[in-house]
């Protein structure tokens, strides 16, 4: 209940205001029937403004950090991310990708929306990464097409770090569903995933037209942020003068 009321009443209206999304290729999402939606991910805004343009119920597997915050403020985020349908996945851990890929399945066993970012983490510089096997292992498993879908201006309008959005348009494009019953029965092989989950991030970048970087975004963010770490402590040694 409370999901509609965000979608048609509260948070629908208003970020159709605010970003005055242009949706292209709406029709390639099913009408019905279990489906994966992959996406790019660029900013926090996207967990919100894709399920306010579907005519359909779509569910996101969201980071487990979002239900667990302390104080009022987490509270208040776990409560609304629970509200909008969204399940919390543990992302640390060897088991975390088992632990997502069955709640994946679960919610495409009942005839549902998922809706996945294979990335597995939001860009932090606008540029689209190495996708994770776990949808092309959801994707057999289930025997469900999956569409692709492009985030285009989300980054602009909400970079990483930048709490209050920008008031400027975006686009979503939805590509046509991709197809990969030609390999059912063959979700325990590598390199099938691989091809799978390449193929889907192809169209991805299709849609999207960023540039492509054919490795994973939270190795990159991490040496990054080691980089930056290590820049940090020389210049305490070598203050410039």
């Amino acid at each position: 209940m409370f999901y509609y009321l965000l979608k048609y009443v509260v948070l629908g209206p208003l970020l159709r205001l605010l970003f005055r999304p242009r949706i292209e290729g709406l029709e390639h999402v099913p009408a019905s029937g279990a489906a994966i939606v992959a996406g790019n991910h660029l900013s926090f805004s996207d967990h919100f403004l894709m399920p306010a343009i579907l005519k359909r119920r779509i569910t996101f597997l969201a980071k487990a950090e979002y239900f667990t915050g302390s104080g009022v403020k987490g509270r208040l985020t776990a409560a609304f991310f629970r509200s909008a349908g969204q399940i919390p996945v543990d992302r640390s851990g060897k088991d975390a990708g088992q632990a997502a890929i069955r709640e994946g399945l679960g919610v495409l066993g009942k005839d549902q929306l998922l809706g996945i970012y294979p990335e597995g983490t939001r860009s932090h510089d606008g540029r689209l990464y190495k996708g994770k096997v776990g949808v092309a292992v959801m994707a057999l498993k289930a025997g469900v097409p999956v569409v692709p879908c492009a985030m285009i201006g989300t980054f602009e309008a909400q970079p990483p770090g930048k709490k209050i959005p920008s008031l400027r348009p975006v686009a979503i494009r939805f590509g046509e569903p991709l197809d990969f019953s030609r390999y059912a029965g063959m979700e325990g092989e590598k390199a099938v995933l691989r091809a799978i989950t390449d193929e889907i991030m192809y169209a991805i970048l299709t849609l999207s037209g960023q540039e492509y970087v054919d490795r994973y975004a939270a190795e990159v963010k991490a040496e990054e942020a080691a980089a930056a770490k290590e820049r940090a402590r020389t210049f305490r040694r070598f203050p410039t003068r």
